[in-house]
């Protein structure tokens, strides 16, 4: 699939599935581009003409697998009945890309009314003509034409896709006027309540030990204490959803039910009816959630709110530098491997005191008996996560597609004891101090995060 996604105009790139439905990992990759690089070359028969006329694709399967996708829909919608009557307005806006038709279509599967389109991202658009960044990730400031929008109709839920449809932003009206951009892992923590609310409510016959939700390692632990208090299986992944599609086939062939699983980055996978983060249908499961909290007289926010009550505030924070010089950004990772001798890591960072130290690019982690890393190598990549004596864990790695040093930090709160100002306190003194003393992007002549 050949997609800018959520990138800039100028930074298309591609995504390579297997036939299990997730996205490649080792060795189908290498073993690809062995086959390209024997045969660079097309061959002969390439540029005959009339093979269109008798090849399979001729057939446009477009049609049949669209049905066979909706209809598969239906294994995530719960309260049909409820949805019909929904009293609830919702815009969304396909950011110039592909979803505009299928979220339309979804929606229709789950009971509810259309949501209102943003006329102007409606329409494919290569150039991204109304905004300098196709990414709903951004927050507000990306989301402007769907706010206004949602305004003059009264809608109070802004859903926002992404360009290739995979990923999902959802912005909720307060009462007092004011707009709650939700974030990756704010999103993740109501998707994983509700999915697991629905499944423990329909009378599965599954146990629920048996029953899974995942996340990548730079993601909130929220599902983690969830699954600590309601008896389900919560694993980890290296960040990336081709490492989750893949796990997920895995548990699938073991007899296990996956509800949910997510990246902060704002990828949510409902169900397993597609092995990886899709957009489409976390909007109209988000649709169905946000109905039903307002039939009981809650919201969004409030629901959130209870749910970090429930099992503890996990505040983060995520954002990143962008860096197109490679040697630096190998000199900053071989710092902090070597920071006081030859393979020696920080011990602290500002008056914090660094507790443990998993490096994954080189399959090092302090917290384990025999040091090794329990996640698979990724010499491709940089990746270190910090975890400090106060309880914070932050990770710093690059990104796979873009020019970037990314930085994650959380801070996660005892349940029915958590001190929210006291961890958001702590957690922006962490990462001052990670940026000033880790990072350098002064002497490193990094550029901070901008859209």
């Amino acid at each position: 699939m050949i997609t800018a996604s959520h990138n800039r105009k100028e930074d298309n790139g591609y995504k390579v599935y297997w036939e299990n439905g997730a996205q490649i990992t080792s060795p189908h990759d290498k073993e690809i581009l062995k086959c390209v690089e024997k045969s660079p070359e097309p061959w002969p028969e390439s540029w005959c003409m009339n093979l269109a006329d008798t090849s399979p694709l001729m057939r446009d399967p477009l049609q049949a697998v669209t049905e066979s996708y909706m209809e598969d829909l239906r294994t995530v919608c719960f309260h049909r009945e409820l949805n019909q009557k929904s009293r609830l307005r919702f815009v969304h806006t396909s950011f110039h890309g592909v979803a505009h038709d299928y979220v339309q279509a979804a929606f229709r599967v789950f009971g509810f009314n259309p949501p209102i389109p943003v006329q102007e991202q409606k329409e494919p658009d290569p150039n991204f003509s109304t905004v300098k960044c196709p990414n709903p990730e951004e927050g507000e400031c990306v989301l402007m034409l769907s706010l206004r929008c949602a305004e003059r109709e009264g809608a109070r839920v802004v859903l926002a896709t992404d360009p290739d449809a995979d990923r999902l932003a959802v912005a909720e009206l307060q009462d007092t006027g004011r707009w709650k951009v939700f974030t990756g892992n704010e999103l993740a923590a109501l998707l994983g309540w509700w999915m697991f609310f629905c499944w423990d409510n329909t009378g599965s016959t599954s146990k629920v030990q048996d029953v899974y939700m995942l996340a990548t390692s730079v993601s909130s632990a929220i599902l983690r204490a969830i699954a600590s208090k309601e008896g389900f299986q919560y694993e980890e992944t290296l960040p990336g959803f081709k490492w989750i599609g893949n796990r997920v086939k895995t548990l699938q062939e073991q007899n296990k039910t996956v509800l949910f699983a997510f990246e902060e980055s704002i990828g949510y996978m409902c169900g397993t009816a597609v092995l990886d983060k899709d957009g489409v249908s976390a909007a109209v499961v988000v649709a169905e959630m946000a109905t039903y909290l307002d039939s009981v007289g809650m919201n969004m926010e409030r629901q959130l709110i209870q749910i970090y009550e429930m099992y503890g505030y996990h505040i983060s924070k995520t954002s990143y530098f962008v860096c197109h010089d490679p040697a630096t950004i190998k000199r900053i990772f071989d710092r902090l491997r070597n920071y006081s001798g030859p393979r020696q890591y920080p011990q602290g960072c500002g008056v914090y005191g660094v507790l443990h130290v998993r490096d994954v690019t080189m399959g090092y982690d302090s917290s384990q008996h025999n040091k090794k890393c329990l996640l698979p190598l990724s010499k491709s990549s940089q990746m270190i996560t910090f975890t400090f004596q106060n309880g914070c864990v932050a990770t710093m790695r690059t990104s796979g597609t873009e020019p970037k040093i990314k930085y994650y930090a959380e801070m996660c709160g005892v349940p029915g004891q958590s001190d929210r100002l006291f961890l958001e306190g702590e957690l922006q003194k962490v990462v001052q101090a990670l940026v000033e003393e880790f990072l350098e992007p002064s002497k490193n002549g990094l550029t901070w995060r901008s859209v």
